[in-house]
């Protein structure tokens, strides 16, 4: 029964299409590079408080956690507007077909904790790269408003950008990293690149009630960010909502597709069971025909024959005759083709044997 085959199959065909469309969600994700792994840790990170990062810096465990607290430090800066910093990043790119590539890059970080309530742990400035994100400032012109900072030989009308990520001490940060404890001496790295327990903590780290510090390790980046997770999201999706709208489509279609295969195989092999309880349940099950398990007497013969009794089975005349008539065929093309191709005279160009001049002359024997 086609029809029967078709709903058999119909659960597969539903999960294939399920993760086709998962696979091509998680190949749209790709296209934002390293942003989609940062954007994937700042939402999967447990969150902890900064009581228990410091609980597990003291143990010596390594736990990759999220915190949320008020930044503070000591030994704020201030930048031309005179708001407090903490951290300050300037980098000069130049755009090269669709990407940018720096050719400057300014750091200025001074020592800081995240707080929570009378608890606090240090972070590790230094280590901030990718994973900080922040509202970006950005300015673009030519090479030619820089001419003594661009690198040698740069056309004059090539674009340059100024971005600058700054992070100031009045506000929140969410941090996600590794904590480590603060001690006096520095430890052996591991196999991992993991930061060693009891890593000297640098000029400035060590206030008062500060055993620990969050920094990056195990090839996890460290992340810190001044805005909600919502908007930390759409910064490092770069403002392409079509893209993101394409790959959470894709997965939740997938998603969907392959639940859906899921529920429909669990319920289609329990169905017999719901029939026995539920008997007009039947009428939701495909019926096939089959024939009777009790033997039949064959009538008119052998039925693997055309009906002529026991004997060769099939028409093997027919079958002689076939073979015979399709080898007179390729003798009479061969013949044919033989015929028809025949050359007129030897390769070499001279007359055959008995068309010379003198077609009568017997040959004699040639001595030197």
């Amino acid at each position: 029964m086609p029809a029967a085959i078709i709903r058999a199959v119909t659960p597969l065909l539903l999960a294939a299409a399920g993760l086709v469309a998962l696979v091509a969600g998680g190949l749209v994700l790709r296209t934002f590079g390293p942003a989609y792994r940062i954007g994937r840790l700042l939402a999967s990170a447990p969150p902890v408080t900064i009581a228990e990062a410091n609980a597990i810096a003291a143990d010596g465990r390594r736990a990759y956690v999220r915190v949320a607290g008020r930044i503070d430090s000591e030994e704020e800066f201030e930048d031309a507007h005179h708001r407090p910093l903490v951290f300050r990043r300037v980098r000069l790119e130049t755009r090269r077909g669709r990407d940018w590539r720096p050719f400057e890059d300014q750091r200025q970080v001074v020592p800081f904790t995240i707080t929570e309530g009378l608890d606090a742990i240090a972070v590790d400035g230094d280590a901030l790269d990718a994973g900080l994100i922040v509202v970006p400032r950005e300015s673009v012109g030519r090479a030619a408003d820089l001419p003594d900072r661009v690198p040698d030989g740069t056309p004059d009308d090539t674009p340059v950008r100024a971005r600058i990520d700054q992070v100031s001490s009045v506000e929140h940060a969410v941090v996600v990293g590794y904590p480590v404890a603060i001690g006096p001496a520095a430890g052996p790295a591991n196999a991992a690149g993991d930061p060693a327990p009891g890593d000297p903590a640098p000029a400035g780290e060590r206030a008062p009630g500060v055993t620990a510090r969050l920094t990056a390790g195990r090839g996890r980046p460290l992340i810190l960010t001044v805005l909600e997770p919502a908007e930390a999201m759409r910064i490092l999706a770069g403002g392409d909502a079509g893209r993101t709208r394409l790959a959470a489509g894709l997965l939740g279609a997938g998603a969907i597709l392959v639940a859906g295969a899921a529920g429909w195989a669990a319920l289609t092999a329990l169905l017999p069971a719901v029939v026995a309880v539920f008997p007009p349940a039947a009428g939701w099950v495909a019926t096939v025909l089959a024939a009777s398990p009790e033997p039949s007497v064959a009538a008119g013969g052998d039925p693997r024959s055309n009906g002529e009794g026991p004997g060769l089975v099939g028409t093997p005349g027919l079958a002689i005759a076939g073979v015979v008539a399709i080898a007179l065929l390729a003798i009479v093309v061969t013949t044919v083709y033989v015929r028809l191709t025949t050359p007129a005279g030897p390769p070499d160009g001279r007359p055959r044997s008995g068309t010379g001049p003198n077609p009568g002359a017997p040959r004699g024997r040639r001595t030197r």
